[in-house]
């Protein structure tokens, strides 16, 4: 078979499988690519060191590469389909937890699948739009060297951001806004005493698996302090009508754009992530019609995906536990100045073409489906199931120390689900941090 088209039949595979993977966690609150990427990348070693079945045809340099696609199409399809959770069933990530009022608005309305479309035509247009900035986001690093100019002045870059963020928690409408700033304030810092704790905190894992216990701290933060709430607070909802979303075209492109825009600037940020990310877009926005912070959101998560892919080859620097994996799989050639881009990257954003669109259709039709028999899904039981599941998870990857962390991080996590400030602040876990080892460099 004519190599360049097996390569091509490879990554397509890649893609699909990643695409059900990526459709597995999107629809499951609290199972994240992270987590995927965690177990991927624990067996990868044994597959190179014994390849059989279809690995024995392969050159050894594909099957990192596979893997990597896999992983990276997983990602792509998570940020269209984990909106339905957030819409549906009010089990939001961190990355979704901003379009839970405007998503759980709409589902009261019997909305819901329109909103579902909403989230899917800004996760599409954020890939349309960030293919158009791909080429103008290389430049500002190949000609303006923009992340040396920052790189001196990181420290206050990121603190001036995370000032901004908790300052902005002001505009809660749930509580006067100087409560609403101490409590941000108190969770952020609350957050990142624990990261700082569970840094260097020595842990022994059963199986021989590769992580840190950022694993079970983050998801217990994000994920299973997220089912735990949803499994106290069961939705009641209202028959949904299954109607097309009336789209206005300017203001859609506007949200899209602002979304991407802002995804791009953070994905070379260290510690900052979309949920930050879509506070800034939709600030610069100043349109809170719950119909364009879905879009919004949407975007900002889709293009951070891709503007981290880009910045991994371009500065060598993972922003996201997808590139984090990606840079330990695949042997990276950077992206010089004026120079074709590596094959590698090329690979993946083949792999990106092909995983969007499915992504798209895939969140339209289950988001039809869940209007249709939501209603009759055993959503507690599959919740549970959902629960034992990470922790069996974290229980293999880091031990007792990890449930440990675990334990700790989701009833960290619960605090602003129950106070109503947003789960993004808890991302001090990496902030802080980040924070105090620039100061010390």
């Amino acid at each position: 078979m004519d190599t360049p088209l097996f390569l091509f039949l490879l990554l397509a595979a890649a893609s699909m499988l990643g695409l059900l993977l990526g459709t597995l966690t999107g629809l499951v609150p609290g199972f994240h690519p992270n987590n995927v990427a965690v177990i991927l990348i624990s067996f990868t070693p044994l597959l190179l060191a014994e390849p059989h079945g279809l690995t024995t045809s392969l050159p050894a340099e594909w099957i990192p590469l596979f893997i990597a696609a896999v992983i990276l199409a997983a990602s792509v399809a998570h940020t269209f389909l984990n909106f339905i959770p957030a819409a549906f069933i009010g089990a939001p990530e961190a990355d979704t937890a901003l379009a839970l009022l405007p998503a759980h608005q709409l589902l009261l309305e019997g909305r819901a699948y329109e909103a579902t479309v909403l989230s899917a035509i800004g996760s599409f247009g954020a890939v349309i739009c960030s293919f158009v900035l791909f080429i103008p986001f290389y430049l500002l690093f190949a000609s303006l060297h923009l992340y040396e100019l920052l790189r001196g002045s990181m420290f206050y870059l990121l603190l001036a951001i995370s000032v901004l963020l908790i300052l902005t928690e002001s505009f809660s409408e749930r509580m006067e806004p100087y409560k609403a700033i101490l409590l941000s304030s108190a969770l952020f810092l609350l957050a990142g005493i624990f990261g700082l704790v569970i840094l260097n905190l020595p842990y022994r894992a059963p199986l021989p698996l590769q992580s840190t216990l950022l694993f079970p701290a983050l998801t217990g933060l994000f994920g299973l302090s997220t089912i735990l709430f949803a499994l106290l607070h069961t939705p009641e909802l209202p028959e949904q009508r299954i109607v097309e979303p009336a789209i206005d075209r300017i203001n859609m492109l506007k949200s899209v754009s602002s979304g991407s825009i802002f995804g791009m600037l953070v994905s070379f940020l260290p510690g900052i992530t979309t949920a930050h990310a879509t506070v800034l877009a939709m600030l610069a926005r100043r349109n809170r019609d719950p119909e364009q912070v879905i879009v919004t959101l949407s975007s900002v998560n889709t293009a951070d995906v891709i503007f981290c892919l880009e910045t991994l080859f371009l500065i060598a620097r993972a922003r996201s536990g997808t590139t984090i994996a990606i840079s330990r799989l695949l042997d990276l050639h950077l992206w010089d100045r004026f120079t074709f881009p590596p094959a590698s990257l090329l690979y993946l954003l083949i792999v990106i073409f092909i995983t969007a669109p499915f992504s798209y259709f895939i969140t339209r039709y289950l988001g039809k489906q869940f209007a249709l028999h939501f209603l009759n899904l055993p959503y507690r039981a599959v919740l549970l199931g959902i629960a034992l599941f990470l922790m069996l998870l974290v229980f293999l990857f880091t031990g007792f120390i990890g449930l440990l962390t675990l334990l700790v991080g989701t009833c960290i996590g619960l605090i602003p689900i129950m106070a109503g400030i947003r789960r993004s602040t808890g991302m001090g876990v990496l902030l802080l941090p980040i924070l105090v080892m620039l100061w010390h460099t």
